[in-house]
């Protein structure tokens, strides 16, 4: 039997170390990943991050796995979204034009979201605010852009009263680029 070469993939954890809750330390999490056979484990700070290795390519059948082996070990109900190598180098790549170029006026996430939801999907049901909020879904994502001037107008704090919500997680455009040059390495 011949095995697949290891791909590098990004696991985005949802809700953890937030507000007190569900505290999993980065070590303990590293070995966690590590006792499930994947390799090149890293985290990125405490948020739940982890970059790895698996010579699985079906991002389905890692989130199943993760998701599980999460949480038997830390007592929590865990969601996690997968994406490849690739996956990230597009989100990152073929960002929509000026996103993240100008962060001394505007606040930049990009929305990672789980499957069965689309970008195309979750685009309908986001509200953004006319001329505060900028939302694209291309790549797999939603970006979300908003004027720092107006942080306190945008409707980007509506996102979690959506029933989708269970299946997204955000990070900042900063993380999200910190974390593709992690996976080059």
């Amino acid at each position: 039997m011949r095995m697949n070469k290891p791909s590098r993939f990004l696991a985005l954890l949802r809700g953890i170390n937030v507000g007190g809750n569900n505290i999993i330390k980065m070590t303990d999490l590293k070995d966690c990943f590590e006792t499930m056979s994947f390799t090149d484990v890293t985290t990125y700070i405490q948020s739940g991050n982890v970059i790895f290795s698996s010579e699985e390519n079906d991002t389905s059948a890692l989130e199943e796995q993760i998701e599980k082996v999460l949480t038997e070990t830390f007592n929590y109900q865990s969601r996690v979204v997968v994406i490849s190598h690739q996956q990230l180098k597009a989100v990152v790549e073929q960002s929509p034009e000026e996103f993240g170029m100008h962060p001394d006026t505007h606040k930049y996430d990009v929305v990672f979201l789980k499957q069965p939801l689309t970008a195309e999907n979750a685009f309908t049901q986001i509200v953004a605010r006319k001329e505060v909020d900028f939302v694209f879904a291309q790549n797999g994502v939603i970006y979300f852009k908003r004027i720092i001037a107006n942080l306190s107008k945008s409707y980007i704090s509506k996102i979690i009263a959506l029933p989708i919500y269970q299946l997204m997680t955000i990070r900042n455009w900063n993380t999200t680029h910190k974390l593709y040059e992690l996976m080059k390495k």
